[in-house]
């Protein structure tokens, strides 16, 4: 059998089966490779109780992660920089008590997500050690350092942007746009792409694949270039 399209007709298609109380990594950094169609459809979804993973929680940018706050989507995140000035949707959220809120450093998400795609236990960081962020966390002593045992990270769903993608999903981002996208969408069990661009197998070599399309479940294309 021959390997078939993974281009959706629309964002509603794509996102089928994401529901209530479900986990969701959300790629981008700052400002850059946010897919934010999939936010969109999201938000206008009525979908409720989430937990995301996202690299911040919105910078007041139209069709960033902050419209899922304001939109009520998310009960609980897990981040590295929660509160921008310009992105008040998350804050309102959490001082209203609606939205629970842990705090994640940088390099210590992106390598949560990148154990989950691997199939990693879990891993040991000096990272927080001695931190209000290593509370209740097994701690260990290697050559004579102390380490936190950090968990892998898996969602149910990931939804990340890409600057190409050919149809069975293998996938070209650009600069930045590799900062999160690609091992959130190794760590989630269906993984959505909002690509720029849709072009066919082939039209790209092999060399420059950054990620895959065996991490890739569905497609959807806009024509926007960031």
């Amino acid at each position: 059998m021959g390997l078939r399209s993974k281009v959706k007709a629309s964002p509603t298609e794509a996102l089928a089966g994401l529901e209530d109380g479900m986990t969701l990594h959300v790629g981008g950094w700052g400002g850059i490779g946010v897919p934010d169609i999939l936010i969109r459809a999201i938000a206008a979804s009525g979908i409720r109780g989430l937990t995301i993973s996202t690299n911040n929680c919105g910078m007041g940018r139209p069709g960033d992660v902050g419209e899922l706050f304001a939109a009520g989507c998310v009960k609980k995140v897990l981040t590295t920089f929660p509160v921008h000035a310009s992105g008040v949707q998350f804050k309102e959220r959490l001082d209203a008590g609606e939205v629970e809120l842990e705090i994640v450093p940088q390099g210590t998400l992106a390598e949560r997500l990148r154990a989950a795609g691997a199939g990693l236990g879990g891993f040991y960081t000096p990272t927080s050690v001695g931190t209000p962020l290593a509370e209740g966390k097994e701690t260990r002593v290697i050559n004579g350092r102390e380490y936190v045992l950090e968990m892998p990270l898996h969602a149910d769903f990931a939804i990340i942007r890409a600057v190409q993608a050919d149809t069975f999903g293998n996938l070209r981002f650009r600069y930045a746009n590799r900062g999160f996208n690609p091992v959130m969408a190794q760590a989630g069990k269906v993984t959505i792409v909002q690509a720029d661009e849709v072009v066919q197998p082939g039209a790209f070599n092999p060399d420059d694949v950054h990620l895959p399309g065996i991490f890739v479940d569905r497609i959807v294309v806009t024509g926007a270039q960031q």
